[in-house]
């Protein structure tokens, strides 16, 4: 028997195997999803979210993704931050199945031809940048320039950046100021609460077929404590107390588990 059967689970419950319709958004996320498909829907050239590591920056854009699938929007995602300009823009050209050109100006070159086209089919091209703190500076120098078209009059393109707290400060930066000042929609995701670490917890069981609380409130509240309410955190320590409990032939996660299981990740 394995450990998930023991609690008369179909699955493990903290996988990244979720799908989009079955993602778990707090109020602030849901929020966050809305006003980025507002930005979206209302062709601004760009829009900004920044949040810790874990927080839930993923799901949000997951969840953006699955709100636009029907709309008239084409969304390519963009997550290998780390290359150069003219590599940067040969990313998005194999994103979008064009052909990579040998120079930076003709990468730019055929990603700019290709936003035109859509336009001229009605459709609404955005570039999801994530880890977008991870940027290079010569890519940041260049991208306003993407999103200029006929005389900056025609908003063509929307760009999403994504990323972590400090990629807000490094918007600031006066070298930045062209691209900050096309940002409009600008949005941080807070710190996770308990009551939300627990909510999560309980959807995901219940995705997995969980017919009673499987963890107590005290484990719960130290669950919170260890992960600081972060996703993938909770996935981890909660699928090792829960696989503990198993192995100890217990019914419940109890403090005491996850007492444990938090000791042993810190060694």
């Amino acid at each position: 028997m394995t450990w998930h059967e023991h609690f008369a689970l179909h699955a493990a419950p903290f996988t990244k195997d979720v799908a989009d319709t079955d993602l778990w958004l707090t109020p602030h996320k849901q929020q966050a999803v809305d006003d980025l498909a507002d930005a979206i829907e209302d062709r601004v050239t760009g829009a900004l979210i920044v949040g810790d590591a874990g927080v839930g920056k993923s799901c949000v854009l997951r969840a953006l993704r699955h709100r636009l699938r029907d709309s008239t929007v084409r969304l390519t995602y963009c997550h290998n931050t780390t290359l150069g300009r003219r590599d940067f823009y040969r990313q998005i050209c194999t994103a979008l199945g064009l052909s990579p050109r040998a120079t930076a100006a003709g990468v730019f070159d055929a990603v700019s031809t290709y936003v035109q086209e859509l336009a001229c089919e009605q459709l609404h091209p955005v570039f999801l940048i994530d880890e977008a703190h991870l940027l290079h500076q010569d890519v940041l120098d260049h991208l306003h320039i993407l999103a200029n078209y006929e005389w900056d009059s025609r908003p063509l393109l929307t760009l999403v950046f994504a990323g972590l707290p400090e990629l807000w400060d490094r918007m600031l930066l006066r070298r930045n100021r062209s691209l900050w000042s096309r940002i409009h929609t600008r949005l941080r995701l807070p710190e996770p609460e308990p009551g939300d670490t627990a909510a999560y917890v309980d959807h995901r069981l219940q995705l997995a077929g969980a017919k009673a609380d499987l963890f107590t409130s005290d484990a719960l509240t130290l669950l919170h404590e260890g992960s600081a309410g972060r996703l993938r955190d909770i996935d981890r320590i909660a699928t090792a107390a829960l696989k503990a409990a198993a192995r100890g032939n217990h019914n419940r996660v109890d403090r005491a588990i996850v007492v444990n299981i938090i000791a042993s990740h810190q060694r």
